[in-house]
């Protein structure tokens, strides 16, 4: 998990000194903080208060807002948007954990 850690933080660089256009580059930003909070809260809700069902479900918009975080980073840099590859695989393993857990617990 740590590498990944290490690849959004180049990536996100990548984009913040693209000196792109500033209409695709202040999304893309915004989108990163998204699933960054996104990502913090299902670490909460799964670790923290043992709640598997809005884990799954959280886990799930993380999931989305890390596509769209990359599609954005994509517009302004195709090197950033392939540095998010291996996390969003990291969290589609995550998801995939995460399921089966709530199902086995309920």
């Amino acid at each position: 998990m740590a590498y990944t850690l290490l690849l959004d933080g180049l990536s996100l660089y990548l984009v913040f000194e693209s000196g792109g256009n500033r209409a695709i580059v202040e999304p893309a930003l915004w989108a990163f903080g998204v699933q960054l909070v996104l990502n913090v809260l299902w670490s909460v809700l799964f670790f923290g208060m043992h709640k598997l069902f809005y884990s799954f479900v959280e886990i799930v918009l993380l999931w989305i807002s890390i596509a769209v975080t990359t599609v954005l980073f994509l517009m302004t840099s195709r090197a950033a948007a392939y540095l998010l590859l291996p996390y969003i695989a990291w969290v589609t393993f995550a998801a995939l954990l995460n399921y089966y857990v709530f199902i086995l617990n309920t």
